[in-house]
């Protein structure tokens, strides 16, 4: 029996496939933009410069400053940016950093942001919003962000290192976990987030085995596509809350904090979501599914703990107040000793 449940969709066109790139100049021209700024972050410098030489005269420039978290003086500098090129639309190329940028200059400017993602990040297929500023990681919803058209083309993510490829796969795979147990999830999302897990998780091997195969990353550009999409339709829960502090306010990496932290969130879930736990098992063939993503980040060289990526033992406290300062919603309830003891399993690495 289905229950009533309410699903808004969200209302941007999607380009997807090999080649794809190639329509981008098609997309601007339908959208009636004439001046678009191209904002991606340094290593996707190169491929910005194809982009706004594919434009021609429609790009008047390409900031390459995007960087993780969103620093609201980057942000601020494109405005200025933005606003003195007289740009009337954003191309925003690369990861959840470019995309996040292009989002901040939307906000203020409500300028259309055509996204044309290299990663796995989702973040294009939101209208979440997230700036740090002294250290502190703030996020919103506005429609105004979300991007109204996105080109996939999976040739664009051969250049990302095998290492970012498994991380930004298994983020991606935390936007569908959570919208599993989401206080707003629907049948609709929760077919989005075990079809879009299950790609990714059949993808990654691949992926990292030959950085060339173009079938392998098609499937992970889907899975990323639908489990991006579950983040912009659901409430996200604690495990994005945790990242958001750990990036935020220590500046760890954002795509391998996420693959750290997500075996062991789900794990403490897990007793208080049956139904995503069914979801999961089933899309993964396995019993246990938080055991599942442990092992397939071990066995894909991912990072395996907190500790590796920079925290120290010291920072527990700060995170553990960060988390529960505000409410959110989450399957189990949660408390600072429990957020804590999540904390030391992560920064050891050791999967209870």
């Amino acid at each position: 029996m289905i229950d009533g449940f309410t699903y808004s969709a969200l209302p941007m066109r999607v380009v997807f496939g090999a080649g794809s790139l190639a329509e981008l100049p098609a997309e601007v021209s339908a959208l009636g933009l004439s001046r678009v700024l191209v904002l991606c972050g340094p290593r996707q410098e190169d491929t910005a410069k194809q982009i706004a030489s594919s434009l021609g005269d429609r790009a008047v420039g390409i900031l390459p400053e995007a960087t993780m978290h969103v620093p609201a003086a980057t942000a601020a500098r494109a405005v200025a940016l933005a606003t003195s090129l007289g740009a009337d639309g954003c191309v925003a190329v690369g990861g959840g950093s470019s995309i996040g940028l292009g989002k901040a200059v939307a906000k203020e400017l409500g300028l259309p942001v055509v996204a044309v993602p290299t990663t796995y990040a989702g973040s294009e297929m939101t209208p979440v919003w997230g700036l740090t500023s002294d250290g502190v990681k703030r996020t919103g919803r506005d429609p105004r962000v979300l991007p109204v058209s996105v080109v996939y083309d999976p040739a664009l993510t051969v250049s990302m290192p095998a290492s970012l490829s498994v991380t930004s796969g298994f983020n991606a795979i935390a936007h569908a976990v959570e919208g599993l147990y989401a206080p707003d999830a629907s049948p609709i999302v929760s077919l989005m987030a075990a079809e879009g897990a299950r790609s990714l998780v059949s993808a990654l091997p691949g992926v990292v085995a030959d950085g060339s195969d173009m079938t392998a990353r098609t499937a992970a550009s889907y899975g990323a596509w639908l489990c991006g999409a579950v983040l912009g339709a659901t409430t996200m829960s604690l495990h994005h809350k945790l990242c958001h502090a750990l990036g935020g306010t220590l500046g760890l990496p954002h795509a391998e904090t996420h693959t750290v932290v997500l075996p062991h969130v789900l794990a403490f879930n897990a007793p208080f979501a049956p139904a995503a736990v069914t979801a999961l098992s089933r899309a993964f063939d396995t019993s246990d599914p938080a055991r599942y993503l442990w092992d397939l980040a071990d066995s894909l060289n991912a990072p395996g703990s907190l500790c590796e990526l920079g925290m120290s033992f010291a920072d527990i406290g700060e995170i553990a107040d960060a988390v529960v300062a505000t409410p959110y919603a989450n399957p189990r309830p949660v408390t600072r000793d429990i957020v804590a003891s999540l904390l030391r399993a992560a920064w050891e690495g050791a999967l209870t």
